[in-house]
């Protein structure tokens, strides 16, 4: 089974998001883990175990810019992807968000 870690990045700042606020969810709903970024926006082991299907990872931006003082036109990201069955059984899986109060980005890192 599968792995995932998460990295954001605040782009209109230049350095990393901490202490924002990440749920993992499956398909169904249901939360199969949280975590909040560490200084340098990580969370690095979030989910372990994680079975093939899709998934929906929510960062919870519209808090995290409010807790900066920051005006965002986002309240939340999800950022929904497929863990394949067809890769080796520890795959890690990294999904970073490039984030601005007005856009993000992402795409499956390494």
């Amino acid at each position: 089974m599968a792995s995932l870690s998460t990295h954001v990045l605040d782009t209109s700042a230049g350095r990393p998001a901490a202490g924002l606020h990440v749920t993992l969810r499956s398909v169904d709903g249901s939360v199969v883990a949280t975590g909040t970024t560490d200084d340098d926006g990580r969370v690095g082991a979030l989910a372990a175990g994680l079975p093939a299907g899709d998934h929906r990872l929510h960062f919870d931006t519209g808090a995290w810019f409010a807790a900066q003082g920051v005006a965002a036109f986002y309240p939340e990201v999800v950022v929904a992807f497929t863990v394949g069955g067809d890769g080796p059984d520890d795959e890690h899986f990294h999904v970073p968000l490039l984030l601005n109060p007005f856009g993000y980005s992402t795409y499956r890192g390494s």
